[in-house]
């Protein structure tokens, strides 16, 4: 088990899966405080990366494609203080962030996790009901109707509209983008059969974002939301009917399976860096059909032999 402690929070590795706990230090933003701990299979990611500066340095994962609802509604735009998975490191751990980084990446080399992107999620989304007031309404939740409330802010000409109730069966899409520089942000849904977007300050089914203490959360209803749509993802191999089945009486398209690559000799000061970069290229022969389960699994267990 690996684990890092910080006062930006807490990050703990047992193999199979990464517990993610923010730190209570007055700068952990309050998106990553709300959403409290959060638990991350391996196979959700693609990758971890340690960054030294010269007062503090971060870990950040990189999550697969598709694999976080979260990720997916906002887009990449989560500012470092929200960002649940980014850690904030201290100079006396750089060591440690060091090790459990290479922890990971190797778990994800050993249980040959690919780095592609995945067609259904892998993590839930915020729990739901949920309820956030900012900007120029109130955005709630309740997993199957979202409700628009406005205040006293509104425009006059989306405040008429009323408070507005949308059945999820009826969004078809959400996006939160937040304040930045001049520019207001919004928490929108795209609603079938619904009229040419307008600008979020008059559009009834958005909410205007100013910049203020809470934006953030809306994107916990932006997620919770777009959890239970469907995944952005398709399945090209099922997108046409019997493709799997002429995939399979297609033999002439396999190719030829090579014999099994030797384990070069190294000097052995690059001995394990090597190794691993062995047991990657194997992964890679094996995920693209090269080498076969038997194949790989004698090749593998020579380069573990040699570790």
């Amino acid at each position: 088990m690996a684990e890092i402690i910080q006062k930006d929070g807490t990050w703990v590795f047992d193999g199979d899966t990464l517990r993610l706990t923010p730190g209570r230090d007055k700068n952990v933003g309050l998106l990553r405080r709300t959403l409290g701990e959060l638990t991350l299979p391996l196979s959700a990611l693609a990758g971890i990366s340690f960054e030294q500066g010269k007062k503090a340095g971060r870990l950040r994962l990189r999550l697969r494609d598709g694999a976080d609802p979260l990720l997916h509604a906002t887009g990449g735009r989560l500012t470092e203080p929200h960002d649940p998975y980014r850690l904030l490191v201290e100079s006396d751990r750089f060591g440690v962030a060091e090790y459990f980084a290479d922890e990971v990446r190797n778990a994800l080399l050993l249980e040959e996790v690919p780095s592609e992107a995945v067609e259904s999620y892998l993590l839930p989304g915020p729990s739901v009901p949920l309820s956030v007031s900012a900007g120029d309404g109130t955005a709630s939740f309740d997993g199957e109707c979202v409700k628009l409330e406005w205040n006293w802010k509104t425009e006059e000409a989306k405040a008429t509209a009323g408070t507005r109730t949308l059945p999820v069966a009826e969004i078809t899409a959400v996006e939160w983008h937040p304040a930045a520089g001049l520019g207001n942000g919004h928490l929108r849904f795209t609603v079938r059969g619904a009229a040419t977007k307008a600008p979020p300050k008059y559009d009834p089914n958005a909410v205007e974002l100013w910049g203020f203490k809470k934006d953030p959360l809306m994107a916990l209803v932006a997620a919770a939301v777009q959890a239970r749509l469907p995944h952005p993802s398709g399945a090209p191999e099922d997108a046409v009917p019997g493709a799997r089945d002429r995939l399979a009486a297609a033999p002439s398209a396999v190719p030829a399976v090579p014999a099994v690559p030797a384990v070069p000799a190294v000097p052995a000061g690059d001995e394990h860096d090597a190794l691993l970069r062995r047991l990657r290229e194997l992964g890679g022969l094996h995920r693209d059909g090269v080498l076969t389960d038997e194949e790989f699994a004698v090749a593998k267990q020579a380069v573990l032999k040699r570790m």
